[in-house]
């Protein structure tokens, strides 16, 4: 796999000092899993976050704070979920680890909802600020010219787009904030599937956005 686009550096120490929200540390979990240079890169983060930490004054405990934890031991046990028995989901070994163990599906199984002409989603529901979601959009498609609310976090799983900052493929991530206005446009014969999280809604131009941005809810 050849991955041309990586996350800035304040997006991994973000995720090393583990202050992103639910989706975008999935997606960027996700992206590790396939890049050797932004798994090596996020080694030096997470040595930054720790000598940050060493150099941290201690924080006083309370007094009772020890008998607060030993009182723990005695609360009734959690029951946990039973592990799931092997072959009971299908896998998609195409998929990064991290997203192949939330979905229940393969890719093409999944229940995709048509959002528009050429585009399809699935909300994968994880709460906490902004969303996450796969988009799935067929050759020849674009998604509507927009800017962002906040910041995006694109990683394409399958096939390709072409915007105004390059051509993303199978591995490749855009890392968008609100200075950013892009219009992908998927430029190969197959669909182009992405997983996305944002922070924060879109901003979508023109007539034709304006008028899907009820849908996509992105």
């Amino acid at each position: 796999m050849n991955i041309s686009h990586h996350f800035d550096d304040a997006t991994l120490m973000a995720y090393s000092a583990g202050t992103l929200p639910q989706g975008m540390a999935l997606l960027v979990a996700c992206h590790l899993h396939w890049c050797p240079h932004c798994r090596q890169r996020t080694e030096h983060t997470n040595a930054i976050g720790g000598v940050l930490l060493d150099n941290l004054a201690p924080s006083a405990l309370s007094e009772d704070a020890l008998n607060a934890v030993l009182s723990r031991l005695d609360e009734p046990g959690q029951e946990f979920a039973a592990a799931e028995p092997q072959g009971t989901r299908q896998q998609d070994d195409d998929l990064p680890a991290p997203l192949t163990g939330l979905l229940e599906q393969p890719l093409d199984q999944l229940p995709w909802r048509r959002i528009g002409y050429g585009v399809r989603q699935l909300d994968l529901e994880l709460g906490g600020p902004g969303a996450t979601r796969l988009l799935r959009i067929s050759p020849g498609v674009s998604v509507p010219h927009h800017t962002h609310g906040g910041n995006e976090l694109t990683l394409i799983l399958r096939g390709s787009y072409n915007d105004e900052l390059g051509r993303f493929c199978r591995g490749d991530v855009a890392d968008l904030d609100g200075d950013v206005e892009h219009q992908p446009l998927v430029d190969t014969d197959e669909d182009c599937i992405c997983l996305i999280a944002t922070d924060a809604p879109l901003k979508f131009s023109g007539l034709m956005g304006r008028l899907v941005q009820p849908f996509i809810g992105l």
